[in-house]
C-alpha cells in the first residue's frame, strides 16, 4: 500500500474528529451528557463535573468512517474493527448509565467484565478458526525467537487484551493523558503494519489521525472526555493490533504507562489490605499520585507521553533485533 494512501488515511480521520468536534460537544451538553467526578478523587477534579463525556465517539467514527474504504481490501480490518467498537460499545453502555442515574459508576463490576470476556472470546476464536495466524508470541529483540505455550496461548491472549483494555482504562484519568499515550502507541504499531505490509495499517493511521484530532479538545484544559467508550474501544484497537501483527509481547514495551497504572492500582489494594489500612501511594492510579506529590496535569501528561515515546523507540529496535 502506497504511504501517500496511509497519509491520506490519517489525514481523514483527523479531519473527520476535528470537524466532528463543535457538534458533537454541543450535542453531548445538550443531552447532559455530563462526567460525574468521583467524591473520593483529588480535589481539584471536582470542577471539571458536568465536562461532557462519552467524546470517544468523535474517535471511533474518524477510524469508522475511513475503515469503511478499506474492507474489501482485508478480512482483518473487520477484525480490528468488531474488538475496537465492541469493547467501545462496552464502554457507551457504561457511560450512558452513569449519564442517566447521575452517578459515577456505571456497569456493575462483574457485568463489564462479563461483556468484555465475550467480546475477547470472539476475537480469540476468528483468530483460531479462520485466520493463520498464531497466538505464539514473538519475543522482543530476539529476532525469530517466539513464545510458544501450546493450549495456554488463549489464556495469554485474554489475560492480555483484558489487561490491555482496563489498563487505558485506568490511564484515562487526566486531560488528554489516554490520548496523548495511545497515539504514540498507535503510531508504533502503524508503523510495524507498514513494514510488514499487513492489511490493518490503513486503520492504525485513521486512529493515529483520529487521536490527534480528538486532543485538540481533550488537551487541558479538556472541552470532552473520551469516557469509557473511548477509552475501552483504544484499549481494544491496541490488543488487537498486538495479536494481528503476531507482536502482543511488544504491548508491554509500548503501552508500559498502561502496566505502571494497573500496576499502582493493584499494589495500592494489596499494600492497604496486608498493612491494615496503610497506602502505598497516595492515590492511585500513578497519575494521581504525582498529582497529589504537586506535579501539574499537562507535567504528568507530558512525562508519560515522553516516555511512551521512548520505549516505542525502543520496541523498533527490538522488532529488528
Amino acid at each position: 500500500m502506497k504511504t501517500t494512501e496511509l497519509l491520506g488515511a490519517a489525514i481523514a480521520a483527523f479531519l473527520i474528529t476535528a470537524a466532528g468536534g463543535p457538534i458533537v460537544i454541543p450535542f453531548l451538553k445538550r443531552l447532559k451528557c455530563g462526567q460525574t467526578v468521583r467524591d473520593d478523587g483529588p480535589a481539584s477534579h471536582l470542577q471539571k463535573g458536568g465536562t461532557p463525556t462519552m467524546g470517544g465517539l468523535l474517535i471511533l467514527f474518524g477510524i469508522t468512517i475511513v475503515s469503511l474504504f478499506y474492507l474489501q481490501k482485508d478480512p482483518q480490518i473487520l477484525l480490528l474493527l468488531f474488538v475496537t467498537l465492541g469493547f467501545g460499545l462496552i464502554g457507551f453502555i457504561d457511560d450512558s448509565i452513569k449519564v442517566v442515574c447521575r452517578r459515577s459508576l456505571g456497569l456493575r463490576a462483574w457485568q463489564k467484565f462479563g461483556l468484555q470476556l465475550l467480546v475477547t472470546g470472539g476475537f480469540a476464536y476468528y483468530l483460531i478458526c479462520y485466520t493463520d495466524l498464531t497466538l505464539a508470541m514473538r519475543i522482543p529483540g530476539l529476532g525469530g525467537v517466539w513464545l510458544d505455550l501450546g493450549k495456554w496461548n488463549v489464556f495469554c491472549l485474554f489475560f492480555i487484551v483484558l489487561g490491555t483494555v482496563n489498563g487505558v482504562n485506568l490511564t484515562d484519568g487526566l486531560d488528554g493523558l489516554a490520548g496523548s499515550v495511545t497515539v504514540m502507541a498507535a503510531l508504533f504499531f502503524s508503523i510495524a503494519a507498514i513494514g510488514k505490509q499487513s492489511g490493518i495499517a490503513p486503520v492504525i493511521c485513521a486512529a493515529v489521525g483520529a487521536l490527534l484530532g480528538f486532543l485538540l479538545f481533550n488537551a487541558h484544559p479538556a472541552s470532552v472526555f473520551m469516557g469509557d467508550t473511548g477509552s475501552l474501544a483504544l484499549g481494544g484497537l491496541i490488543a488487537a493490533c498486538g495479536y494481528l501483527l503476531e507482536m502482543p509481547l511488544f504491548i508491554a514495551i509500548v503501552g508500559f504507562v498502561y502496566l505502571a497504572e494497573t500496576g499502582s492500582v493493584i499494589l495500592q489494594v494489596v499494600f492497604f489490605r496486608l498493612t491494615g489500612g496503610k497506602r502505598l501511594f497516595k492515590m492511585a492510579p500513578l497519575h494521581h499520585h504525582l498529582e497529589l506529590s504537586g506535579w501539574t496535569e499537562n507535567a504528568i501528561v507530558a512525562l508519560f507521553t515522553v516516555v511512551t515515546a521512548l520505549l516505542c523507540l525502543a520496541a523498533l529496535g527490538a522488532v529488528q533485533g
